[in-house]
């Protein structure tokens, strides 16, 4: 677990000396004092909150094509396709295998998935790569200041000794191991997850008519969603990332014990608003990952596609937790999820643990050289 990487990854003197800079994208960036940046810096940034909220809607039309089918097992999936066993499991294997190649959306819901494919299309226009990118939406002095954040925010980013070719970036993500644990790491939070696939299932097992249990579904989730917010947003407030990944599995463990311990009606549906708390730290952890990855932009590419392919490789695991031989208790499927919150917690510790030294080293190379505070991974 060497610290160099980061120390090597950053011309300091670069950084220190320059009074203008080449942005990531490739154009020139004029100092802050040439625009008014409080003024202009709050009406780019309600811009970008107006058009990254198109992202929500993304993430809903991606979310509802694929847990549709757990809602239909319960309106008579299974009997109308005469499945048995297994086969529904297998179902959802060979669903999730199909969006870990080609992120399509379902056959098994063409309405659906042909809006999911119109929303996706659209975002080509509505969401920009990068600040230069030509749009009608933002002024000059706007793409101005967005690239001079995006240099605040990552320094090393614009400051790198060679460019980059065009596959630099995914030979450096491969040969990091850094990206190998983090895909096995979220791999075992997706499989520790995997109640969201089988969520209805799961609300059925309190006794109530397909409808009632459908219905009881919302208020977890409704929970988990503000609170994942609340999370997120602080997150980002306080700079720290594993206690705020943490927390959340810690509190989802709570809800399979609960489901574990009894059958009884009310505290089973209390666990579930325990466990709609964990994909909170999903959330937090791809935002984890942009900051590890943040010193080049083609690594940073590659490293969250593989690492999101690692762990999407989870839904097809992860899809035989649930047979419908372990109900309606699931004491198993519980258990095997409690294994992999806590291995998943496990690796994010040791990874913050490498990240730490990082800090550490470079804050002892900048005393030794007498630079500023330069690059800092979050912890």
């Amino acid at each position: 677990m060497s610290a160099r990487p980061l120390l090597e990854s950053v011309n300091y003197s670069s950084h220190y000396d320059a009074t203008y800079s080449t942005g990531g994208d490739g154009g020139p960036t004029l100092p802050l004092d040439d625009i008014d940046r409080s003024i202009v810096e709050k009406r780019l940034l309600r811009k970008l909150d107006f058009r990254m909220a198109f992202l929500v809607l993304v993430y809903i039309m991606n979310i509802m094509d694929r847990y549709n089918v757990a809602a239909a097992r319960l309106r008579g999936f299974e009997e109308d396709l005469g499945m048995t066993g297994n086969q529904f499991n297998t179902l959802i294997s060979i669903l999730y295998l199909g969006y870990l190649f080609m992120q399509a959306p379902s056959w098994l819901f063409f309405v659906e998935g042909a809006l999911t494919i119109a929303v996706a299309l659209s975002a080509i226009w509505i969401l920009p790569d990068f600040p230069s990118t030509p749009s009608v939406w933002l002024s000059p002095d706007e793409q101005i200041l967005a690239k001079r954040r995006m240099e605040e925010e990552v320094v090393a980013i614009v400051h790198e000794s060679k460019p980059e070719g065009n596959f630099s970036g995914l030979v450096e993500a491969l040969m990091d191991w850094r990206v190998w644990w983090l895909g096995v790491a979220l791999h075992l939070m997706v499989c520790s997850q995997s109640f969201t696939m089988f969520f209805p299932t799961i609300s059925a097992t309190m006794g109530y008519s397909a409808t009632t249990s459908l219905l009881l579904c919302a208020p977890p989730w409704i929970l988990g969603t503000a609170t994942l917010f609340v999370i997120a947003r602080h997150s980002d407030v306080t700079g720290d990332r594993f206690w705020y990944i943490v927390c959340p599995q810690l509190v989802s463990i709570i809800g399979y014990m609960i489901a574990i311990s009894t059958m009884n009606t009310g505290m089973r549906y209390l666990s579930l608003f325990f466990m709609t708390q964990s994909p909170a730290a999903f959330v937090v952890c791809l935002a984890w990952i942009t900051n590890i990855f943040s010193q080049s932009q083609s690594k940073r590419a590659a490293a969250i596609a593989l690492i999101n392919t690692i762990s999407s490789t989870g839904f097809i695991s992860s899809s035989y937790i649930w047979p419908s031989s372990w109900g309606p208790s699931y004491v198993n499927s519980y258990l095997i999820c409690i294994s992999a919150t806590v291995m998943s917690i496990a690796m994010c510790w040791i990874l913050r643990q490498h990240l730490s030294l990082c800090n550490e080293a470079a804050e002892a190379e900048e005393k030794v050289l007498g630079l500023p505070e330069g690059f800092r991974y979050l912890l």
